[in-house]
Order: C-alpha cells, then sequence, then structure tokens
C-alpha cells in the first residue's frame, strides 16, 4: 500500500470518525460513506441484491464501516465488517456498533457459506490479487446469495505511477476476473447513470470534509490524501475511470 493510501485508510479514516463523533449522529453514516457510497448507488445494491431484515451480510474493505451500516438502517440486515487497515477498524467501532475484523479481503478470516450475501465498494482497483478477492467473496456466500461491487473501469492507459498502488481493470478484465471466480453478472449499472444524490447528504459530507479540512489541512497524510482524490477526480471527469455497480451470483 503507497503512503497516500495508508494516509486515506488509516490515518484519515480515524479522523473521521473523531469529526462524526463531535458532529453528531446524524454525521455518522455520511462520514462513513465518504468516498465508498452514495445513496443512489447504495439503494441500488440494497434492492438489486434483495437485502432483507436479517440478511447476513459481509462488507469486504469496509472502511469506516458507512455503506454496511447505511444498509443496516435502510433494511435491517446484519453486517460484519472486514477492513485491513487498524485505523479504519478502529474508526468503525467508533461509530458503529456492528463486528469488525482486522483481515485483508483476499484471506478472509471467515468459514464457507456463512453470509447470505456480500459486497466490496472502490475495493478490488486497490489490490493487486482481485481474484483473490472475488474468490474469497464468492467463498463465503452461501447459494443463492449475492455479491455486489462496485468498480472503477479503465478506458485508457493511465500515466506510469499516476496512481500508484491502484488497479483499474478494463471492462474486458473485470468481465475474465468475474468468470475466473466462478461468479455471473446478474446486473450491472454505469454510475453516470444513478439518480442525484441527495442535497441534505451532500451538505453533511461537505460539513465533515471541511471539518477535518481544518483540524488537517497543514498535516501530510491529508496533502498526500487530497492529491490522491483529486487525481482520480479527474480521471472519472474526463471518461478515463467510470463507476460501474454489478451485482453477481454463483455461476
Amino acid at each position: 500500500m503507497t503512503e497516500a493510501m495508508e494516509a486515506e485508510f488509516d490515518t484519515i479514516a480515524e479522523w473521521t470518525a473523531q469529526v462524526a463523533l463531535d458532529l453528531g449522529p446524524d454525521h455518522y453514516v455520511p462520514a462513513g460513506c465518504r468516498g465508498s457510497g452514495s445513496p443512489a448507488a447504495l439503494d441500488w445494491l440494497i434492492e438489486q441484491m434483495g437485502l432483507t431484515s436479517g440478511t447476513r451480510l459481509l462488507d469486504s474493505g469496509a472502511g469506516v464501516g458507512g455503506p454496511a451500516a447505511y444498509a443496516a438502517q435502510a433494511r435491517s440486515v446484519q453486517p460484519v465488517l472486514v477492513e485491513p487497515e487498524a485505523g479504519a477498524c478502529r474508526a468503525a467501532k467508533l461509530l458503529f456498533s456492528h463486528p469488525v475484523l482486522c483481515a485483508a479481503g483476499d484471506k478472509l478470516p471467515i468459514v464457507d457459506a456463512s453470509f447470505d450475501a456480500a459486497w466490496s465498494l472502490g475495493v478490488l482497483c486497490t489490490m493487486s490479487d482481485q481474484l483473490g478477492l472475488l474468490t474469497e467473496l464468492r467463498r463465503i456466500v452461501r447459494p443463492p446469495g449475492r455479491v455486489g461491487l462496485l468498480v472503477f473501469l479503465a478506458h485508457d492507459t493511465l500515466p506510469p505511477d499516476y496512481l500508484a498502488g491502484n488497479h483499474f481493470p478494463t471492462v474486458d478484465e473485470l468481465d475474465d476476473l468475474v468468470h475466473r471466480s466462478a461468479l455471473r453478472v446478474q446486473q450491472r449499472l454505469g454510475t453516470a447513470e444513478l439518480p442525484p444524490i441527495p442535497e441534505t447528504w451532500n451538505e453533511q459530507v461537505d460539513i465533515v470534509t471541511d471539518t477535518l479540512a481544518e483540524r488537517y489541512g497543514h498535516t501530510e497524510a491529508w496533502e498526500l490524501a487530497e492529491r490522491q482524490s483529486s487525481r482520480i477526480g479527474r480521471l472519472l471527469g474526463d471518461g478515463t475511470l467510470t463507476g460501474e455497480l454489478l451485482v453477481l451470483r454463483h455461476a
């Protein structure tokens, strides 16, 4: 993991939790979803994956835990969070009451077929062993359970080391990974096709981001993470990268 990624997923994750605690409960879920999910994306996944009350959901690469908490509030699912960065694990425990395991997504410490569903949002692109991640998600979800993904796809060659540590698949590479992991695509949707994010949500996220910048904008960790985020934003803006939501099932 690069310095920029470690700053974002470890150090800033803990800062985010503390800011959210200071701002109050209304900010917990939006803060926990910064960079990992919007209400429209999560609503689409929840609906297409058929998540209902009591569904055991694994969130692999859960970060601060916002998406899992959103699903728990929306449908009373029972989430378990898996996250490799200790700072993010501590942040998730501060904000939410769901179980958290500190582990890598390609080596899940979980028995076979023990969950009804799983998702991994914005994680595949950060891993070198992408097949391992998908294979593990398939292993721990019992048929006919579903696996949800948010993936960023590359449509052009990126400059060398422009986003070190990221591995953005092409459409064909992603389809090949899905096939090799013995999964199949049930539903897919480009994130550009989602409805707008509610203004209230944007305002809450902006307050969290502004507070983080006020407190930590002078630090190297914040500067590294912001540089990484800005570069990804530019690539999404010019179409070099696009976001895609997928729902997968056992082949």
